[in-house]
């Protein structure tokens, strides 16, 4: 018995939700994307797209747009950013498919046309403020009534908290971010982790002789959480300038950039109830440091739409969804936690460390991969 087309309402039009849309889609569900801003623009700079998140854009058929819309990553190369040396070098280059740097604008984009050609509506302007369990939304255009109404609308989701009401606050890490973009004129395809006491930088290049900065310090005194708030050039020169020339010299042409608060919060313990699902940065923002937010959020949205598609019914299809995401997601969020603090080594520590990462790349140098094997080699599409 063949079922009936379902309804997909997706909330948001970030990377989660606009592969959410091509992933139902393709499965020839009845899609609506609704997305309060104005027009489809991201915020932020770039991205890195691991394997683990390739695998499952390749499955949606994006393997020719991913290629024209990115830079293949040669390494990862950290940094003594207090003399500018490098510490070690680890190839990315046997890694298959091979991780890419993407700006999020171009990946966006590239969704949004994917989910539209897939047939897709994307509706802009349209703010979600309430769902019921049964499936209906009220916007700002009026009642919407869905089979399926998935959450994809980021870190201050409105659609959590018809999922997990009871989640716990959100705790200030004592960390603070600053992001932008920079012109260059040639550099490596590699995401360079410039590591100081209490703080770091990474950078890696972007299509369009631009250069992504993200820039991390820890501090007492808190920013508010998001991308885009506005802050003195200076005030992050100035945190860095005891630093390598090479280092400053890029920060110096950081001349917009952003500041942000880092967060750490829960993972939600509900990902779903009745009609809806969450996915991405709804169902459990994560740290910048491992680079997979983004991918966490296409994996999410390539297992849920195969989840709704194979189950009989939605309870099933979601049950299945979290059974097979929730451990992964948490284990790679500690991981991420991990990272924060390894980056910002200070006296003794930190010579040890070093001294182990030149050991590591010098005697097995393809042990970076392989530590990370369990997040990198998963393939959601299997």
């Amino acid at each position: 018995m063949t079922k009936p087309r379902q309804t997909v309402a997706i909330v948001g039009a970030g990377i989660g939700g606009l592969t959410a849309a091509l992933a139902f889609a393709r499965n020839g569900a009845e899609v609506f994307v609704f997305e309060q801003a104005n027009e489809l623009k991201e915020v932020g700079a770039g991205l890195q797209v691991t394997p683990n998140g390739l695998r499952a854009l390749q499955a949606l058929g994006l393997t020719n747009e991913i290629a024209k819309a990115s830079i293949p990553a040669d390494a990862v190369v950290p940094i003594d950013a207090m003399t500018g040396n490098p510490v070690t070098r680890f190839d990315l280059k046997p890694q298959s498919p091979r991780y890419r740097f993407f700006h999020r604008a171009s990946l966006q984009a590239l969704l949004g046309r994917a989910a539209q050609a897939a047939g897709a509506k994307i509706k802009l302007g349209v703010r979600v403020t309430a769902v019921s369990p049964e499936g209906l939304l009220q916007t700002s255009k009026g009642p919407q009534k869905a089979d399926i109404v998935v959450g994809a609308d980021g870190i201050h989701s409105v659609i959590r908290q018809f999922c997990d009401p009871d989640a716990v606050a959100a705790k200030f890490t004592g960390q603070v971010a600053w992001r932008g973009v920079v012109p260059i004129d040639d550099t490596p395809g590699e995401a360079q982790i410039w590591m100081a006491p209490k703080r770091h930088v990474v950078t890696y290049p972007l299509r369009d002789g631009l250069l992504n900065v993200v820039a991390v310090q820890e501090r007492e005194t808190w920013a508010a959480e998001g991308w885009n708030h506005a802050d003195d050039p200076q005030n992050l020169q100035s945190v860095f300038a005891d630093c390598a020339p090479a280092l400053s010299d890029i920060l110096a042409r950081l001349d917009k950039p952003k500041l942000w608060g880092l967060f750490r919060h829960p993972v939600a313990e509900n990902w779903h109830k009745g009609a809806i699902a969450l996915l991405g940065d709804a169902a459990h923002p994560t740290l910048p440091f491992l680079a997979q937010g983004a991918n966490l959020a296409i994996e999410d949205a390539y297992v849920l739409a195969r989840c709704c598609d194979e189950k009989a019914t939605i309870r099933d299809a979601f049950v299945k969804y979290q059974g097979l995401r929730r451990d992964r997601v948490v284990r790679a969020i500690e991981a991420a936690n991990t990272n924060a603090k390894n980056y910002h080594l200070s006296g003794f520590k930190r010579q040890v460390a070093f001294m182990g990462l030149k050991t590591l790349g010098a005697m097995a140098p393809n042990a970076f991969l392989g530590r990370l094997g369990w997040l990198y080699d998963h393939d959601v599409t299997a």
